[in-house]
């Protein structure tokens, strides 16, 4: 396993927090982008949807702080809105972490290629634990 780092969802405030979390831990974002750099009109985003993060990373140390603001509102509810985001080695490594953690569970998103990773997927373990389970691979994703 690469690395395991803390992913939160906010409901429009992502820019906010993470400006104040910079302001009390220092350094420099990794990367901030919002949906509309991001493609957001090909995800049916408009208006106002389209300004908010979709990937925004401080380093802490050796790990990342990363974020993103939620694309469905209704959706957000404080408590459910933190994930443990791990990046395997290898995309066989990715598929054997993400059945283990999603058996007894429940996955809601399957492991699927993206953008931003050869494979990705979200899912809840059978303790309640949210899980992103990735394996970038050869994609070359940047910000702009």
């Amino acid at each position: 396993m690469k690395t395991a780092n803390p992913y939160l969802n906010f409901d429009g405030n992502a820019r906010e927090a993470f400006d104040h979390y910079r302001s009390v831990f220092g350094g420099e974002f990794a990367m901030s982008m919002c949906f509309r750099e991001f493609g957001g009109e090909s995800m049916g985003l408009s208006g106002d949807m389209l300004d908010r993060i979709a990937h925004i990373a401080l380093p802490l140390g050796d790990s990342l702080l990363m974020a993103s603001d939620v694309t469905r509102p209704g959706d957000f509810k404080i408590g459910t809105n933190t994930y443990v985001a791990v990046e395997a080695d290898s995309g066989e490594e990715a598929d054997r972490v993400f059945d283990g953690l999603s058996a007894g569970g429940r996955v809601e998103m399957p492991l699927q290629k993206v953008e931003w990773a050869e494979k990705f997927g979200i899912c809840v373990d059978r303790f309640g634990v949210q899980w992103m389970v990735s394996h970038t691979g050869d994609v070359q994703f940047s910000q702009g």
